[in-house]
C-alpha cells in the first residue's frame, strides 16, 4: 500500500451528493431494483452486472461472509443481520464524515438527513431539488401570472431551512440540456405556466426549467446538476453538460455549479471546469458501477485536464447502505491508484499528491459549501 492510499484510507470524506437509506425489508426483487439504475427484468439479475459483482466482492465480507458470495446467501445474511445493522455496517466502513442528502427523491420514504448521520456518526446537510418546489406549488394551486414569484418564494423558503446548503436540478431527466441559455421573460414564464398547470404532471415545460435554472442562480447557493448517466428517463444525447456552456457564460459566475456523475461524459465535464471558474464536478455514483476495478479509469479521464481543486466526492448512494461504502471505497482505491503511479514515475511529488487526494475528498466541496451547522 503506498503513501497516498494511506492518507486516503485515513481521510474522513465530505459526499457532497447523497440520498436516504431505505429502512423496510428489500425482497431480492426490490434489492436489484435498487442497484441498477435500470430495471430489474425476467430472467436477467442484476447481480450479474459490475455492480452487482462488486456488491459481492467488496460489501459481503462486510456482512461475515467470504468474497464472491451467491446472492441467495448474501441477501439471506443482510436479512437475519437486519436494515439498522447493516446500515450501521456499511456507513461506518465508508468513514465519510459528512453527507449532503438531496430529499427530493423519495419513492421509498428514505432516511432523513439527521437519521442518516446519525446512523453514520456523522452530520448531514440537505440538498433541496428545485423541481419539487416548483410541482409542490403547482399543487398548492397557482394562477398561471402569478407561478414565478410563488415559485420564486417557496425556493427561497426552502433554501431557508435550517441546515440547507445547496440546492439541485434534475433538468437532464426533464428536457435536457439544450436549452435557450437566455433568462425567460415574465410573459413567456406565464404563457408556459398555463401550458403546464393546465395539463399537470413533472415539471418538464422548457421556458419553466429556464426559469427554474436562473432562479436557482438568484438564490445565491451552489447548484448540482444531474448529468450524464442515469436512469431511461434520460435521454442521453441531450445531457451533454457542455450544452451548458452559453448559460454557463450568461450566469457570469454567480454560484457555483457541480456536475454531478458525468459518465460518459466525464472529460467534457472536465473541459467545462477547466474553462470556468464556477465549474466543478465529480464522478458520482460512475464509481459504484463500474467498481473499484474500473473506478481508476474514468478518475484519469476525468482529472486529464480538471483543476485539482475541481474535483469532489459523492456517493449518490440511494435506498441500499452499500453504495455508501462501495462509492467510497472505490474513490479512494482509483484516486490513490492514479496519484501514486504518477508519484512513481516522477509527474507528481508526493506532497503535491497528499494535497490532492485531501482536497478531492474533502477540502474541496468543504471550501465550495462553507458548512456551519448541521441540519
Amino acid at each position: 500500500m503506498g503513501a497516498v492510499r494511506e492518507a486516503l484510507d485515513a481521510l474522513e470524506l465530505v459526499d457532497h451528493h447523497c440520498h436516504g437509506l431505505v429502512t423496510a425489508g428489500l425482497s431480492r426483487e426490490r434489492f436489484e431494483e435498487l442497484i441498477t439504475e435500470g430495471g430489474s427484468w425476467p430472467g436477467i439479475s442484476t447481480f450479474d452486472s459490475p455492480v452487482g459483482v462488486a456488491v459481492r466482492r467488496h460489501c459481503a465480507p462486510l456482512l461475515d461472509l467470504p468474497r464472491h458470495a451467491p446472492p441467495d446467501a448474501y441477501l439471506a445474511r443482510r436479512a437475519e443481520l437486519g436494515a439498522d445493522e447493516v446500515h450501521r455496517r456499511f456507513l461506518t466502513a465508508s468513514a465519510t464524515g459528512v453527507f449532503c442528502v438531496d430529499t427530493g427523491c423519495a419513492p421509498d420514504r428514505p432516511t432523513t438527513p439527521a437519521q442518516l448521520a446519525e446512523t453514520a456518526g456523522g452530520t448531514a446537510y440537505e440538498v433541496v431539488r428545485l423541481e419539487n418546489t416548483a410541482e409542490a406549488v403547482a399543487a398548492r394551486g397557482v394562477e398561471a401570472d402569478e407561478y414565478g414569484d410563488a415559485f420564486r418564494a417557496a425556493a427561497l423558503e426552502a433554501v431557508g431551512r435550517p441546515g440547507v446548503v445547496e440546492v439541485k436540478s434534475v433538468a437532464a431527466y426533464r428536457t435536457g440540456f439544450d436549452l435557450d441559455p437566455a433568462r425567460p421573460s415574465r410573459a413567456e414564464v406565464t404563457r408556459a405556466a398555463r401550458r403546464w398547470l393546465a395539463r399537470g404532471g413533472r415539471l418538464d415545460d422548457p421556458v419553466l426549467v429556464r426559469h427554474l435554472l436562473w432562479t436557482a442562480v438568484d438564490l445565491g447557493l451552489p447548484l448540482q446538476l444531474h448529468t450524464g448517466f442515469g436512469d431511461s428517463d434520460i435521454r442521453m444525447h441531450r445531457v451533454d453538460p457542455t450544452h451548458l456552456t452559453d448559460w454557463l457564460h450568461l450566469t457570469g459566475g454567480a454560484i457555483p455549479v457541480l456536475l454531478l456523475h458525468c459518465w460518459p461524459y466525464q472529460r467534457q465535464a472536465a473541459y467545462l471546469a477547466a474553462v470556468f471558474e464556477h465549474v466543478y464536478l465529480d464522478v458520482g455514483l460512475t464509481l459504484h458501477h463500474v467498481g473499484p476495478a474500473r473506478a481508476r479509469a474514468v478518475l484519469a479521464e476525468a482529472l486529464e485536464i480538471t483543476p485539482f481543486r475541481k474535483l469532489l466526492y459523492s456517493s449518490d448512494a440511494y435506498g441500499v447502505a452499500e453504495f455508501y461504502w462501495l462509492g467510497a471505497l472505490a474513490f479512494r482505491h482509483g484516486l490513490a491508484a492514479l496519484l501514486q503511479d504518477r508519484v512513481d514515475a516522477d509527474e507528481l511529488s508526493l506532497p503535491d499528491a497528499l494535497r490532492i487526494a485531501q482536497w478531492a475528498g474533502a477540502h474541496n466541496a468543504s471550501r465550495v459549501y462553507r458548512f456551519s451547522g448541521p441540519c
